[in-house]
This record gives C-alpha cells, structure tokens and sequence, in this order.
C-alpha cells in the first residue's frame, strides 16, 4: 500500500487486503466513472444497525421511539462529518475539478458520505465482526458519554462551557510535537487551564483527536469528571 492510503489506514486504525475497496470509497460522483455512491449505500445500512445494537444494549429500559432519535443524533452527516475530519480525510478524497475548486474536500456531505463508503469498504473486506469493531472505536467517546436526554458534547466542549461557567479564560492548545513516520504521524498537544498548575498533554493521530485527550485529562484534573 502506497504511503498516502498507508497513512489514512494508520488513523482509522485498518488496513485494506484489496486496496482498490478504499480508493473507490474516496472517489467522489464529481471524479466521474466509479465512484464511493454504492459503497455509501451500504455503509449507511451498516453504521445504522451497528449504533442501533449498541444502544439497544446501552438503555435497556429506552422505548422505540428514544432509540430512534439517538441514533438519528449519532448516524447524521454532522457526526459522520466529524469523524471524518478526526482522519484528515479530506486530504484523501478523490474529487472532481469543480469541487476541488470549491473546497469539496472539506463539505460536510462529501466528508459524510465518505466515512459510509469506508465503513461498506471495511465490510467488503474483512466481514461485520470486524467492521462493528471500528465503528464502535470510532464512537468512542460520542456512545460511551450519550446520556438518554441525548446530550453528547465533547471534551473540548465540556472544558470550555465548564470554564465559561467558572468564569475563567479558555483553554490553550498549543501542538508541541508531531513525531512517527511520515505514514504514521502522531500529534502531541498541551491543554493550558489558568486554574492548573501544569498543562495537560494529548495524543492522537490528528491535532482535533491530540486536543480532545488533553482537554478530557483537564477535566479529569480539575476534578470535573473522573
């Protein structure tokens, strides 16, 4: 695998056996010819199920109805988008002039329809254990702290409305090292909150996942959350 798709598989945490099943999840309908749309059909179908099992697990005690909405909250372009932009996938995406011109590769539906085609990739490739396994890695933190109100912020939100609240100034991200191979880079950020007395350090392999952490070790040091 060339190192461009040698890098994406190290932040979605796979590595494709047929590597045409993830450059056609990357092509856009704009590159023309094949393209990811019939990857996204299936993906879509998948990553529904997949969120649908686990909170039927999650709220045991949850009606159809309650169910319905949170997964809606969690399968939307917005939260796919999200996760798309936590892999830098726009970076990847094979689009056509037009919206290259346009900065196709940072739409959120462009973003989200890419993170379905690779999610029917996934599943071509290697099966629904192993698909249901990055979907739920992928989630994390979004299924792990989705409360039945249906509330779901992150931890660089919680930190900012915790401090807003306190009155304090907002937290500073600073990258302060990216090392690794150049097909596996890792990004090292420092979270600085005026009430602690030293920063906290994150690590991921994007700088949206590296801030995450440290702002979720913020929060744990402030005593916010355990």
């Amino acid at each position: 695998m060339n190192n461009p798709f040698k890098k994406l598989s190290q932040r979605i945490g796979y590595d494709f056996k047929d590597e045409s099943l993830i450059k056609l999840a990357l092509t856009h309908r704009s590159k023309g010819g094949k393209n990811n749309e019939r990857l996204e059909f299936l993906g879509d179908s998948i990553v529904n199920f997949v969120v649908a099992e686990a909170l039927f697990h999650k709220f045991p005690d949850a009606k159809e109805g309650k169910l319905s909405r949170l997964r809606a909250g969690l399968v939307r372009g917005t939260t796919l988008a999200e996760l798309g932009r936590d892999f830098d996938l726009g970076e990847f995406l094979v689009l056509g002039s037009g919206e290259l011109k346009s900065g196709g590769f940072n739409r959120e539906s462009i973003l989200a329809d890419a993170v379905e085609a690779i999610i029917g990739a996934i599943y071509l490739d290697a099966g629904m254990d192993v698909v249901t396994k990055h979907i739920h890695n992928w989630y994390g933190e979004r299924l792990t702290e989705l409360k039945m109100d249906g509330v779901l912020k992150d931890s660089k939100t919680r930190l900012q409305e915790y401090l807003q609240k306190s009155q304090d100034r907002l937290p500073v991200y600073e990258v302060t090292e990216v090392f690794g191979q150049a097909h596996d880079q890792k990004f090292k950020v420092s979270c600085r909150v005026e009430a602690l007395p030293e920063v906290t350090l994150g690590v991921g392999s994007s700088r949206r996942i590296a801030e995450q952490n440290a702002a979720k070790k913020a929060l744990k040091a402030l005593g916010v959350e355990s």
